[in-house]
């Protein structure tokens, strides 16, 4: 398979509908290209006992297939180590001894963009060095050679931002996300990377990373997050927002996915909304999520009410 796209969700806990409609639209963007499609699991910082084979489950019951076995973050350190070790040995990495406090408290380098690693620890001596690897462990971080990069995307056009000295591996030993999402996209050959809006600023981080380490830049699209009432980013808190909890509630899986369908103005079965399927035609807009009254639900033009 030359090209794939995938859904990479942490298993934290179950998935809610904003979740979903992500994944089903990640699904819509690869199988309407002719691309495959595959399920990530990013079990390198949080992982609650079970959540996996729930959220597994959960995409299965509103009609997301994929190929091949699901791949776990944490089956493929030697990649990422392999990535850092070729970019150390490339004179891109240096060893950080700060914390987030003196990060935070520390002046920013002159004309550096706001937010942006101070670089600190960019030009220690190797005495400075080792005087402070007895003060507390090191993290890595990326030699960069810009301050900004811009990547294209389907939904927001050219889009620039921030690239910084960011961490690649922490201090505590794990990899950091922006390497290990960089390493994984290209080692199975990921091509279209569709996830939330909110995710839109890494982009940049992960293109120049990717650039430096050979790979191909992925097409992007950053979709629209699901908001709750009052513009926050939908939680479980905010009502019956899971599958588990809707079907206590005597509403289907299949009729969650016609909704999700539906707030995108597509067919609410499957098999239409991918012969119906542009990129274009999609909202730009958050998705507004009524789930304490099941507005969401009952504003659908669905079977089964």
């Amino acid at each position: 398979m030359t090209s794939a796209g995938r859904f990479a969700p942490s298993p934290s806990g179950a998935l809610h509908v904003g979740n979903l409609r992500t994944a089903l639209l990640a699904w819509l963007f690869a199988r309407s290209s002719g691309r495959g499609f595959f399920v990530r699991v990013e079990d390198l910082d949080r992982a609650r006992a079970g959540a996996e084979a729930v959220q597994l489950r959960d995409l299965a019951a509103i009609g997301i297939d994929w190929d091949g076995p699901v791949v776990r973050q944490t089956e493929r350190t030697a990649l990422y180590e392999a990535a850092l070790g070729w970019l150390s040995d490339a004179d891109l990495t240096y060893e950080c001894f700060c914390t987030r406090r003196e990060i935070q408290e520390a002046p920013s380098a002159p004309h550096a963009p706001q937010g942006a690693y101070p670089g600190t620890c960019r030009d220690l001596t190797e005495e400075q060095r080792e005087r402070r690897r007895a003060e507390r462990p090191a993290a890595i971080r990326l030699r960069a050679g810009v301050t900004e990069w811009a990547v294209s995307d389907v939904l927001h056009g050219r889009y620039a931002g921030l690239v910084d000295d960011f961490v690649l591996r922490r201090n505590d030993g794990v990899v950091a996300y922006n390497l290990a999402v960089v390493v994984d996209d290209a080692e199975q050959g990921i091509d279209q990377v569709v996830r939330g809006d909110d995710l839109l600023p890494s982009a940049p981080r992960q293109a120049y990373l990717a650039g430096l380490l050979g790979y191909r830049v992925p097409d992007y699209a950053h979709v629209p997050l699901a908001l709750n009432r009052t513009g926050r980013r939908l939680a479980k808190r905010d009502g019956a927002v899971t599958l588990e909890d809707l079907a206590a509630e005597g509403v289907p899986a299949e009729r969650v996915a016609a909704a999700l369908l539906e707030s995108v103005g597509l067919p609410g079965s499957l098999p239409d909304a991918l012969a119906a399927f542009d990129p274009a035609a999609l909202p730009r807009e958050p998705w507004i999520v009524d789930a304490e009254s099941g507005r969401f639900l009952r504003d659908s033009s669905l079977p089964g009410r």
